[in-house]
């Protein structure tokens, strides 16, 4: 009866402390070739704890374990070829034989790509049995970036074929590059992707285009990107083209006479020109001609016998290129740049003149437009004196016949005295002056009651006085005489 009570309860304990067991590594870890990496293994024990017998590294190898390093309480450490020069316990306890195997983490240095794999760590206790977890170790290696040119020179070709001018190789990646091309060129690219044995990738791509001479010394970048990061390469292209040749110096002014007179050849040719050879299409050179290489010189004034056409042939190892330039020779010499710049100045001058007559014709119509509405706003003389040089009537005034006076001064007499005298008369006008001015009074008296009278009409309008030479001046009635023989506005004598 006692034992159906005890052997229960013991199996409860012990179920319990089985439980409590657990073996902690980390799911995964990675690293890369010819780096370290940790590989955690924990074991988490029982309360009351278990006994531990033994710690056992396995690497899973197509679905077999394979014994990495052991760990014994009582035997001490062992570590297996081919991971005995690299993997070794991290805990130094382990490694002294002492029965503390909770922690038996492992390190393995200088990874290899064979390393790849799922590892076991397995911890067998008494009496609870076999503890193990696992955990995958991924190894990656960096790609070795290499660009180069298809060939160290490249010759354009006369047909629009294109071809590898340029390759790009990223090496042994795992995992494998994306390679990419930054250029300027119009070209395209193949990309091809290698599996080798051990697992990497090598990536080629070569860039394609069309050589030419347009394209030599372009820059061309291969970019290649592995996971997060990016390398790059360049190369310079050098293409090689035969020569492409003009000449310069025949400016088409070349007149009787003139000096200092020579033709040049330019060649662009990849590798550089390596002959230049002249020729005169009329038949042999002149022999007022000097060849110098790339330049045929004149060393005497020009005369008829140098006009023809003249060939200048260059030469590299790719072809030869030509080109030919028709000299020739007047009897005067002629400007066209002064003629340019004479019709240049004359346009200037007349574009001045159109603009100036226009400001000035805006000017003069706004002055008049000025002066007209002045005047409409403004009823009085603007002459503020005027000078009486005789008496008598105007032909415009209709006043009723008066006697003339007749004055008379001597020659040598001042002319200021003359007109002063002519009025300190009281009756210069046919009536003295206050009467002058009761007529403008009476002019202002009827302007604002509208009634004019019929003597006030004619006793109030212009009249011109003559001296005995018969010249003749308009004297308004508005005027007040001054003693030194002129007159003045009303309007402007009030202010």
């Amino acid at each position: 009866m006692f034992l159906n009570l005890v052997l229960p309860l013991m199996a409860t304990l012990l179920t319990a402390g089985v439980h409590g067991q657990m073996v902690q590594m980390d799911s995964s870890k990675s690293g890369f070739v010819g780096s370290q990496v940790e590989l955690r293994c924990q074991f988490v024990n029982s309360n009351p704890p278990v006994k531990i017998s033994q710690v056992t590294w396995q690497k899973l190898v197509n679905g077999t374990k394979q014994n990495v390093a052991i760990a014994n309480p009582a035997l001490g450490v062992s570590v297996l070829p081919p991971f005995k020069e690299r993997v070794r316990f991290k805990n130094p306890a382990v490694r002294q034989r002492t029965p503390s195997l909770e922690d038996t983490t492992i390190v393995f240095n200088k990874l290899r790509l064979s390393d790849e794999s799922t590892y076991i760590c397995e911890y067998t206790t008494f009496p609870a049995g076999n503890r193990e977890n696992m955990v995958n170790l991924t190894v990656y290696a960096r790609p070795m970036i290499q660009m180069s040119l298809s060939t160290p020179s490249i010759v354009a070709g006369s047909k629009d074929l294109k071809m590898t001018v340029a390759t790009c190789v990223s090496a042994n990646g795992k995992p494998p590059s994306v390679i990419t091309w930054e250029t300027e060129l119009d070209g395209e690219s193949n990309t091809q992707e290698i599996r080798n044995l051990d697992g990497t990738v090598t990536v080629r791509s070569d860039y394609l285009v069309v050589p030419s001479r347009e394209i030599h010394q372009q820059l061309l970048t291969c970019v290649s990107t592995y996971n997060d990061e990016q390398f790059t390469e360049s190369v310079m292209l050098n293409i090689q083209y035969e020569p492409e040749v003009i000449i310069e110096g025949f400016d088409g002014n070349w007149y009787l006479n003139r000096e200092n007179v020579q033709l040049t050849c330019l060649a662009d040719a990849n590798p550089p020109i390596s002959l230049f050879q002249w020729r005169y299409l009329n038949g042999s050179l002149p022999t007022t001609v000097e060849v110098r290489d790339d330049v045929l010189m004149f060393k005497e004034p020009v005369t008829y016998d140098i006009a023809g056409t003249y060939i200048c042939d260059a030469s590299n190892s790719i072809g030869t290129g030509s080109a030919s330039t028709e000299v020739t020779v007047t009897e005067f010499p002629s400007y066209p740049g002064e003629m340019f710049q004479e019709q240049h100045q004359v346009s200037t001058v007349i574009g001045g003149a159109v603009v100036c007559g226009t400001v000035l014709l805006a000017a003069i119509t706004l002055l008049v437009v000025f002066v007209y509405r002045r005047r409409c706003m403004f009823k009085g003389d603007y002459s503020t004196k005027k000078q009486i040089l005789g008496n008598g009537y105007s032909n415009a005034g209709s006043l009723p016949q008066h006697p003339s006076q007749s004055l008379t001064f001597s020659d040598d007499s001042d002319e200021e005295m003359k007109k002063l005298e002519l009025y300190r008369g009281s009756s210069i006008l046919g009536v003295n002056v206050q009467e002058f001015h009761s007529c403008h009074d009476r002019r202002i008296k009827a302007y604002h009651t509208g009634v004019f009278e019929e003597h006030e009409r004619y006793g109030c309008n212009e009249q011109t006085y003559i001296y005995d030479y018969g010249s003749e001046v308009e004297v308004s009635v508005d005027m007040v005489p001054q003693t030194d023989g002129s007159v003045i506005s009303k309007e402007e004598w009030y202010v």
